[in-house]
């Protein structure tokens, strides 16, 4: 499934992350950008410990929530990981739409930055965050429609989903998107 947005598409696909040959991958991380389970877990394992090195070296604060920092990505068929920390999910009375929505602006700032042309994004906060994922799917999509509308440059945007169910989540709002 695919939209346009602006000069920019996004296409939504089922399959793993860590496989996708773009510029950045993004890296649904934690505060500490200390690694752990999930999309982080299968990015560092995938990465090598060059990843984990850099991070550590170059990020020793971390990162915190909505927004997101560049390291290289060790061996990984990309370029950069965009590690963004999403909100925990507190039942929607924490701003966690904002924040949610600033992890998408800032991984669209870091690809203009750095040149992207091309960008793969998980269900950012879907996993052990508890983000309801009806919900997620509609910020992250809203937030990129909202940031790529005026952009200059095309960015091939892909969102990658593990799951079924979270595909089929993404694939009605994308389907909506206006």
């Amino acid at each position: 499934m695919q939209r346009t947005f602006g000069v920019s598409t996004v296409t939504l696909s089922r399959g793993d992350i860590t496989t996708c040959a773009v510029d950045a991958i993004v890296n649904a991380a934690n505060a500490e950008l200390a690694g752990g389970g999930g999309v982080d877990g299968a990015i560092h394992r995938a990465a090598g410990p060059s990843l984990m090195e850099q991070t550590r070296r170059d990020h020793p604060g971390g990162c915190p929530p909505g927004e997101a920092v560049a390291t290289r990505a060790g061996d990984l068929d990309a370029k950069f990981v965009f590690h963004t920390v999403g909100p925990v999910w507190w039942g929607g009375g924490q701003d966690e739409a904002a924040t949610l929505r600033g992890c998408v602006a800032s991984c669209l700032s870091l690809a203009a930055v750095h040149q992207c042309r091309s960008i793969a994004f998980p269900a950012v906060s879907c996993g052990v965050y508890g983000y309801p994922v009806d919900l997620a799917a509609g910020e992250i999509v809203a937030a990129l429609r909202d940031g790529l509308a005026g952009r200059g440059e095309p960015l091939d945007v892909r969102v990658v989903l593990f799951d079924e169910g979270t595909f089929a989540q993404f694939a009605r709002v994308l389907e909506d998107a206006a």
